[in-house]
């Protein structure tokens, strides 16, 4: 390739990138148009070489290794359920469906087994950027699409040591099939058991030297390595590549990798599907635009409902089903990958591969415009959920019927589920709502569980939140828990509702909604990272419990009083001289509006620890602070104080 061609390609990548990140679309695309347009079928300003297409083969490489980094065993186990349920019937159905398909209307096994996989994948690129756009990552529909990407990306490791063998026929596809498979147990066993402790030993003596240029021509050199040796032992290249992340991944090096790789394997990624753009003859395809288009409509259409049919024998509402469904209806970079690999192998007919290629790059063109455009068609499904949501609203109703000053926890997780052990220890009633309808079904028996959005004003009304003591958001989406605390405060402002987040960024937002505590677990977390490393410096017990407690009183206002240290008095027997919160709001009429907290002289028995007034954010008040209709005040102190306290704010006499 001439220096010309490079800047013209170059050139022409660049702009088409550009533009495809100003319409918020993803750079794949834009490659591929490159292709399609300075290609021999286009324009013919690039040669399809064979130094180009050898070069790409790299990008395949570079990103079968980048999977295999970002693959991580503890997030398949934490999400086994979706990911080995949902993820592994999708791609099993959609493979099965597609490679019958194939094979009654006459093509071989082989052709079939690829193009069957081919349908089952998607993009996780796109589907990735769709969801985080649109903030839906920590939805229901939204985990369940990670789930379901997640397998799709270990299933293709299956079609990688396939693939290769399918060029057989009869007993030989039989016996080539079984050696494959063969070959990439023993070459997973060895590289994945045995070379671990190597690899972590040879990594650290290289990063002893501290050169970034050495440490990164290390891990060229066993990616390529691996990729070789895969390849001379029959199976693929991006095989061996794969196994070289997933290898590196294991070591405390991953993320210095994952870094330093990203740019230069986005690089030779773009190049690949810039030949991919480069093999495509428009010309072939629009005098087959009809067979093009039943293999861009038949699969989106087929896999579409697929995955809707699925995800609702998984549970969740019809609307989240349609979502899931309308994401992941797409075919991605992946099968882009079985079908060069597919070429390679001269699995499929020459005009099948140009049908099949221009099929995915339409089908992953317009997904991000189908995604957009789809809410009116998912909001005509939304219809069939109201008789489910009558019903789980009966169904909680039923369940906090019996109970009186329960704490409602919204989110059943790993946070949701301690906390109501706690609860139970305590002897105090919950009731929860998750929306993961696995979770919900498999939750102990006799444990009120609802499924349902804890966002939805009837649910929280039937999970009795006018008689419930406190409310619990226990998972870290502050969007949705913003959406919760105002719905629970139009129906009782008084209401304490305390908040789990992930960090303290969204900190004043939730308190100005009205949270009457936010608990960011990374601030919990540094404060036991300090506890343990305090002690191991040799730092008293005593004291370490005094410097915890103390940025603890400090940063959660209405907890103080609370932390109780190994080094305190025994703690008191009688319930009634336990310290705790009530909540008072002061209605019209209220005897303390218009008088100062000086003139109430209240905390010569309760501690005022805030007060909550509509449209501004908690504080905790002065002497000087006067008080207004509709202010919340969260009281602190024992049972009898907070009783003669609530009398004087609202009738000014005690004895009344």
């Amino acid at each position: 390739m001439t220096i010309a061609a490079v800047l013209i390609l170059l050139t022409a990548s660049v702009a088409a990138v550009f533009v495809c990140r100003a319409i918020q679309m993803p750079a794949i695309l834009g490659y591929l148009l490159v292709g399609v347009t300075l290609g021999p079928n286009g324009f013919a300003l690039i040669a399809d070489s064979a130094d180009a297409r050898h070069l790409a083969e790299f990008g395949i490489v570079f990103l079968m290794f980048t999977l295999g980094l970002e693959f991580s065993l503890p997030q398949l186990k934490a999400m086994r359920r979706a990911v080995l349920g949902l993820g592994a019937a999708q791609v099993g159905a959609c493979a099965v469906i597609g490679m019958t398909v194939l094979v009654g209307l006459g093509y071989s096994w082989g052709a079939g087994i690829v193009i069957g996989g081919m349908l089952a994948m998607s993009s996780t690129a796109i589907v990735l950027k769709m969801l985080i756009e649109r903030d839906e990552v920590s939805t229901e529909y939204g985990r369940n699409a990670i789930a379901i990407l997640l397998f799709q990306d270990l299933a293709v490791i299956g079609f990688l040591v396939l693939i290769p063998a399918l060029g057989q026929s009869g007993w030989d596809l039989a016996l080539a099939l079984a050696l494959a498979v063969l070959k990439a147990a023993v070459a997973f066993v060895l590289i994945l058991k045995l070379g671990q402790k190597p690899m972590r030993i040879w990594l650290n003596a290289i990063a002893r030297q501290h050169s970034p240029e050495l440490f990164m021509l290390n891990v060229l050199l066993i990616v390529l390595a691996l990729a070789m040796l895969s390849s001379m032992a029959g199976l693929s290249m991006a095989l061996g590549a794969f196994m070289a992340g997933m290898l590196i991944a294991e070591t405390e090096h991953r993320h210095i990798v994952e870094d330093n790789i990203m740019s230069f394997r986005d690089l030779l990624l773009g190049l690949f599907f810039v030949t991919m753009g480069m093999a495509l003859n428009p010309e072939l395809v629009i005098r087959n635009a009809e067979v093009v288009l039943l293999f861009l409509l038949v699969p989106f259409a087929v896999k579409s409902i697929v995955v809707v049919g699925l995800a609702r024998l998984f549970g969740g509402t019809w609307s989240s089903n349609v979502r899931i469904g309308i994401y992941l209806a797409q075919t991605g970079e992946l099968a882009l990958v079985m079908l060069t690999l597919a070429n390679d192998y001269s699995i499929l007919p020459p005009h099948l591969k140009q049908t099949l290629l221009m099929a995915v790059v339409l089908s992953m063109l317009t997904a991000p415009l189908i995604i957009r455009f789809a809410e009116p068609f998912i909001r005509w499904f939304e219809r069939f959920d109201w008789q489910e949501s009558a019903a789980r609203i009966m169904q909680a109703a039923a369940q906090s019927m019996v109970y009186q000053d329960h704490v409602i926890i919204c989110g059943y997780g790993r946070s949701g589920q301690n906390l109501a052990r706690l609860l139970e220890t305590e002897k105090i009633n919950f009731v929860a709502i998750d929306n993961d309808a696995l979770r919900v079904r498999e939750s102990a028996e006799g444990v009120a569980v609802i499924y349902g959005d804890a966002s939805n004003r009837d649910l929280l009304v039937a999970a009795g939140l006018n008689k419930a003591r406190a409310l619990v958001i226990s998972f870290a989406d502050t969007p949705l828990a913003l959406k919760i605390i105002k719905t629970a405060h139009s129906l009782r402002p008084a209401l304490p509702v305390i908040v789990r987040t992930y960090d303290d960024s969204n900190l004043d937002r939730l308190l100005e909604a009205g949270a009457a505590e936010v608990v960011p677990e990374i601030i919990e977390g540094s404060l036991m990272l300090a506890t343990h490393s305090l002690l191991a410096l040799g730092v008293p017990l005593p004291r370490v419990l005094a410097r915890i407690r103390s940025v603890r009183e400090e940063r959660y206002n209405l907890l103080r009083g609370f932390f109780h240290g190994v080094s305190d008095a025994q703690e008191d027997s009688e319930e009634n001289l336990q310290p705790r919160l009530r909540s008072v709001v002061l209605m019209d009429g209220a005897a303390a509006i218009g008088k100062t907290l000086e003139e109430l002289d209240l905390e010569e028995f309760v501690k005022v620890a805030r007060v909550r007034r509509v449209g501004k954010a908690p504080k905790v008040p002065d002497g000087d602070w006067r008080f207004e209709v509709g202010d919340t005040v969260v009281l602190l102190g024992r049972a009898d104080d907070l009783s003669f306290a609530e009398q004087r704010l609202l009738t000014g006499n005690p004895e009344d």
